[in-house]
């Protein structure tokens, strides 16, 4: 989007200020600036975690929604920081602030960080980390080109859980892997409708509708339906089940195999509207072959809806084996890893292997904290996470032309096998909300 407020000798003094040269300049000492577009639900809980760090201090927040659920119970626990309820005001004054988080609905990700890189700004943004395959490549552009900290927020990659067993496959412990079930099987609590009911509802006192639809098309208030939590059933918000998890559970399986992008894409689902996503799925990836797999492609397959589990004969485990309700299964040549989302991992047969030991678990909201002022690297930059992201929100769009083979070219950002599916990798945005790309 176009920020017309921002001169350019306000762009340019704010972008020269990279993540070195910032550290460089102000010291490790100094306080980093931060503030925060988004500040309910997992907002509010991304905030405090990196308000928790005594480096950083909270100089602005920002919400449509001014409710005390909202920007109101952020204001009470920050009272010296700046309220604001429209993000393009915030970016208008850019020297005020070092970092930004972005926790909004998903469609709103890109627009907000995007012009925030641009303007030398570090991030740190929810996953899904777009709504688009190609908003998720712009990111990753972005990240690159103005050299700043990054990071997404799949927390569960600092845990011990995650960390260990991303280290057990490193470590050769079931040999080189061969195959990859992951999946989500819990219910969609948030799929309260099958298509867009007629009519409208009042808009609540404090929240700016028209705000929080953002970059997408123009629609009713509907209570309950999207705001604050409900949004991820509606295509026009979110990836559905996919786009809620495939960043958590398939993270530690894209470490462990340092998996590049996928080759193909091939979904299996339900007749799928405009509007809602489906409520099961089925999507069989085909990446390319690292050194930690046994061939020169490796199948990972990903189930989602409620009680969608791999089958026995895909997973090979014995009988007595309780999958968990999330997770993977990484089946090598040695043995098999179970990575529940989230407790310990498991190694089967579990005689054959000795106890687990381990890894210390991370902070990964204080990492972003402390990278951005000169400390240590984060896990989930946008260089990774961007990638991760991309295959993610592919399978997306596979869910979206079921039983049809698609190709993906990493390189040309270009889908075959289908022109609805080409079509999806873009997305249009509302008149006048269109964001600015990195080129």
């Amino acid at each position: 989007m176009t920020l017309p407020s921002v001169s350019r000798r306000q762009f340019l003094g704010a972008a020269a200020l990279t993540a070195a040269s910032w550290s460089r300049v102000y010291g490790a000492a100094t306080a980093l600036r931060v503030a925060a577009v988004g500040v309910g639900g997992k907002g509010w809980s991304d905030l405090t975690e990196i308000a928790a760090s005594p480096h950083v201090q909270v100089v602005a927040l920002c919400d449509v929604d001014e409710s005390d659920k909202f920007l109101g119970r952020a204001a009470m626990k920050f009272p010296h920081a700046r309220k604001l309820t429209d993000w393009r005001k915030l970016l208008d004054t850019p020297k005020d602030f070092d970092g930004l988080i972005v926790a909004t609905p998903d469609h709103m990700h890109a627009p907000i960080a995007l012009p925030a890189l641009q303007l030398g700004k570090h991030v740190h943004c929810q996953k899904p980390l777009t709504h688009s395959v190609f908003e998720a490549r712009q990111m990753r552009l972005a990240a690159e080109k103005y050299k700043v900290v990054t990071q997404m927020g799949n927390q569960i990659q600092s845990h011990k859980f995650y960390k260990t067993a991303v280290k057990l496959v490193h470590d050769g412990t079931i040999g080189k892997v061969k195959e990859v079930h992951s999946w989500q099987s819990g219910g969609l609590g948030w799929m309260l409708a099958d298509d867009r009911p007629p009519g409208s509802d009042p808009v609540p006192a404090g929240l700016n509708w028209d705000g929080w639809l953002g970059v997408a098309p123009e629609r009713p208030y509907k209570k309950n339906l999207y705001h604050s939590f409900n949004w991820r059933a509606w295509q026009d918000f979110s990836n559905g089940q996919l786009g809620d998890f495939g960043c958590h559970i398939l993270d530690p399986v894209f470490l462990a195999l340092e998996l590049a992008a996928p080759l193909s894409i091939l979904a299996e689902a339900p007749p799928i509207n405009r509007e809602v996503w489906t409520k099961r799925s089925k999507v069989e990836y085909v990446f390319p072959g690292t050194k930690r797999t046994a061939g020169r492609s490796i199948y990972v397959t990903w189930y989602d809806g409620q009680g969608h589990l791999p089958p026995a004969e895909a997973h090979g485990l014995p009988a007595s084996v309780k999958l968990p309700g999330s997770g993977s299964v990484l089946i090598g040549e040695k043995g098999t890893l179970v990575i529940p989302h989230v407790a310990a991992p498991q190694l089967y047969p579990q005689e054959k292997f000795g106890k687990i030991e381990m890894e210390p678990d991370g902070n990964h909201y204080l990492a972003w904290a402390d990278a951005c002022r000169g400390e240590g690297k984060t896990g989930s930059n946008f260089t990774y996470a961007g990638n991760l992201t991309e295959a993610v929100l592919l399978g997306a769009i596979a869910i979206r032309v079921p039983g049809t083979k698609l190709g993906w070219d990493a390189a040309a950002l270009k889908l075959t096998g289908s022109e609805k599916a080409a079509a999806l990798v873009k997305k249009a945005y509302r008149k006048g909300w269109e964001p600015s790309w990195v080129g």
